[in-house]
């Protein structure tokens, strides 16, 4: 069969498949759940595997599941990926009433459209033309949140690293993939359906504990330290410092309390942080750490705190791979026109998707269909079509191209040149790992 005519029956294929694949983002959207807590979500990931006859492993990184499909050839291997993980966004109206879980993010629809791309790929007149493997990957815990939560996870060994992608690259999931791609959501309309070529920052998360001395805060407020005034000075320490920031460096340092005390009238006593510090490169993200420690000291100093500070690593500054993404480029304006299809803009925010990149050829394109705030309370997917199944049928005639008998694929493969190896990545990511006290002292 020409290329040609199989790339037309994997659009018929999807679009025979789409209704089910939707059907399932929209199960997945009202029942959301958030990092290495997806057993419903990986559940219903398996069943479509079983569905499509594809064997897989489970319990992958706690929740992660990839199916595994075998073309009639050899080739490479290239991970079709999506995330399992929800957000946690209480005023949406998808959230769910007793935790706030929600897809706020588009996660969901990134499974749909792994699984409808799927199910045109395992179909056997196009699983004769294919010359390689394909890994469907459902992904845990992209969203780095609940960092007290998966620490009870590490402590318990169930997990060295609080990523999903990390952590599954630590297991060897992705020893045998030699190239991978996801598509998130997006709301950017001005980027046209489909968006190419974007770069995310890197991001290490930062927890910062504030303990002083409880003492009554209306009668003798004198005899306590107050672990949420030292939290309030290293604010203003961190927000004196954002000047030093360099544009280029697109630096983003935003904590949130998540514990500012036990009773009003008690001086606070245990006062708690999270943070990212985001940027561009990881010289940068070292540098703006520094500032934030230091400024995380000078609150504890000036009211004779202590501060215990951990800093875990999260996710790598996004390369981009030019030669990827003008394979998916062409396959994306045959799904939705040329006029669809443009270069997305950097963006502020970041994935583990990043940490793929300095190992593998990897890419990942975002698609609209989405309307509202990110993260935020109004982000609602209005076009399902957009959101899931042309990213799908992109995604599919991609592969086509990467496993076809030209070898586009296998001399993508060859013409990269890793960022980092396995074992310096792990490395890498270890180091970035510390705890330390500071008592106050000059």
């Amino acid at each position: 069969m020409q290329k040609n005519s199989i790339k037309a029956h994997v659009q018929d294929l999807i679009s025979k498949h789409s209704e089910k694949a939707v059907d399932l983002a929209r199960d997945i959207l009202q029942h959301p759940e958030t990092g290495f807590r997806e057993f419903r979500t990986a559940g219903l990931v398996q069943q479509f595997f079983d569905y499509l006859g594809l064997p897989h492993k489970d319990e992958l990184a706690v929740t992660g599941t990839r199916a595994n499909l075998q073309g009639a050839n050899s080739g490479p291997t290239l991970a079709i990926m999506g995330e399992l993980d929800s957000l946690i966004v209480p005023g949406h109206p998808f959230a769910d009433a007793n935790t706030g879980f929600a897809h706020a993010c588009g996660h969901h629809t990134q499974i749909g459209s792994m699984l409808a791309a799927a199910a045109a790929l395992a179909d056997p007149d196009v699983r004769e033309n294919i010359n390689g493997n394909i890994a469907f990957i459902a992904v845990p815990a992209e969203e780095y949140i609940e960092l007290e939560y998966r620490q009870s996870l590490v402590e318990e060994m169930k997990l060295e690293f609080m990523g999903g992608k990390a952590e599954l690259i630590k297991l060897g999931v992705f020893d045998d993939i030699d190239m991978a791609m996801l598509t998130h959501s997006s709301t950017n309309a001005a980027e046209g359906k489909i968006a190419y070529g974007s770069i995310n920052n890197g991001a290490i998360a930062k927890e910062a504990k504030f303990i002083g001395i409880q003492a009554h805060a209306g009668s003798a407020p004198h005899k306590g330290i107050n672990a949420l005034q030292a939290a309030h000075v290293a604010f203003a320490a961190i927000n004196a410092n954002r000047e030093t920031f360099q544009d280029a460096d697109s630096i983003r340092v935003h904590p949130i309390i998540t514990h500012g005390g036990d009773v009003v009238n008690a001086v606070p006593s245990n006062v708690r942080l999270e943070m990212f510090i985001r940027g561009r490169t990881l010289e940068s993200i070292a540098d703006a750490d520094i500032k934030v420690e230091r400024a995380l000291k000078a609150g504890a100093l000036a009211v004779g705190a202590k501060v215990e500070l951990n800093t875990f690593a999260a996710y790598l500054p996004m390369s981009v791979n030019e030669e990827f993404f003008e394979i998916f480029r062409q396959n994306a304006e045959v799904v939705v026109g040329a006029s669809n299809v443009k270069r997305g803009a950097p963006r502020g925010s970041s994935t583990d998707m990043g940490d793929l990149t300095h190992l593998l050829p990897t890419i990942q394109p975002y698609a609209t269909g989405c309307t509202g705030t990110v993260h935020g309370a109004d982000f609602l997917v209005q076009d399902y079509q957009t959101a899931v199944v042309d990213p799908a049928c992109s995604m599919a005639l991609t592969a086509i191209d990467l496993l076809s008998k030209d070898a586009l694929g296998s001399r993508m493969v060859d013409n990269f040149q890793p960022i980092l190896t396995k074992d310096a990545y792990l490395e890498l990511q270890r180091g970035f790992n510390r705890h330390i006290i500071y008592d106050g002292a000059i």
